[in-house]
């Protein structure tokens, strides 16, 4: 008989209801399809054609996320707890974002975000990513038909982490171990992606690894990997080195101080206003005695 005791079940402040999960994969279609649709164009194919009414995919893509955001929400009755701690982590990642601006794959946000995801769960996660990516394109200027496509993707990064294995039972150096993986591939698909939202809209005239509309699938994929080894792949390798070095070194440390902010919020707790005066024998006049998660 194991003396272990049990595991303690991780509180998560959002948790994905049936039109919340049906948002989410409503816009994951559509933004995989509009990432990937290169690959599904023939030399014959019209959709190479519509390159130039992109912006406007974009932005109906950013109402949907939007949608998805209001969605998890109020499904989930998200509390003024987890707002404030959306609010903390998100002007956090927004924060560190800038840290690396200009020098290769150096954005510590990811780090965060990997964490971040694991302690609060893939709805919170996915909420997390996208309001993160928006509020540092906010603070960086960096505003423009490439940001739906980084809110997605960074609320797809971050959701991950939450989906991984063990929530309430893997800890200690087996966890950082899988978080260190996952940041390092997950750093790579986050650079994929966003060459994807790019790519399409390169001329063909002046490089030999754009996209073209007219060439076979099988030719512009040899392209798209082309480009993405001549133009992306160091930033992605420093981007993974760097998740993956945070995560050993200050992974420990930041798990344990987002595990008791989320066990002291007591997101799942509900909490009940009753009258002092009545549980304290008529006297109104006493101190209320409160207690987390239970009458006020």
């Amino acid at each position: 008989m194991s003396d272990r005791p049990p595991a303690r079940r991780q509180a998560r402040p959002i948790r994905l209801g049936p039109r919340s999960v049906a948002a989410l994969v409503l816009v994951g279609a559509l933004g995989l399809a509009a990432l990937t649709w290169p690959f599904f164009s023939g030399p014959t194919s019209q959709v190479g054609a519509h390159a130039k009414d992109a912006p406007w995919l974009f932005a109906g893509l950013l109402v949907l996320l939007v949608g998805v955001v209001a969605a998890t929400i109020s499904e989930s009755g998200l509390g003024p707890k987890a707002v404030a701690m959306l609010g903390v982590l998100a002007a956090t990642g927004a924060a560190l974002r800038p840290i690396g601006a200009g020098t290769a794959g150096i954005e510590p946000m990811f780090f965060l975000m990997v964490l971040s995801g694991r302690v609060l769960g893939p709805g919170f996660g996915f909420v997390l990513g996208s309001v993160t990516m928006f509020a540092s394109a906010l603070l960086t200027g960096g505003v423009g038909p490439w940001m739906p496509f980084q809110m997605l993707s960074m609320g797809w990064f971050t959701m991950g982490a939450g989906l991984l294995p063990g929530p309430d039972r893997l800890r200690g150096r087996g966890e950082l171990a899988m978080l260190a993986a996952y940041g390092f591939l997950a750093a790579f698909a986050y650079g994929t992606f966003m060459n994807l939202a790019g790519w399409p809209f390169m001329d063909a005239l002046s490089s030999s690894v754009a996209f073209d509309a007219h060439d076979a699938v099988h030719a512009n994929l040899a392209r798209f990997v082309a480009y993405c080894l001549a133009t992306s792949l160091g930033w992605d390798l420093g981007r993974a080195t760097v998740t993956v070095v945070l995560t050993l070194t200050l992974g420990a440390t930041v798990l344990r101080a987002l595990r008791r902010a989320t066990r002291r919020a007591a997101f799942e707790t509900p909490v009940t206003f009753g009258d002092p005066g009545r549980d304290r024998g008529g006297d109104e006049d006493a101190a209320p005695v409160t207690s987390p998660g239970r009458t006020l």
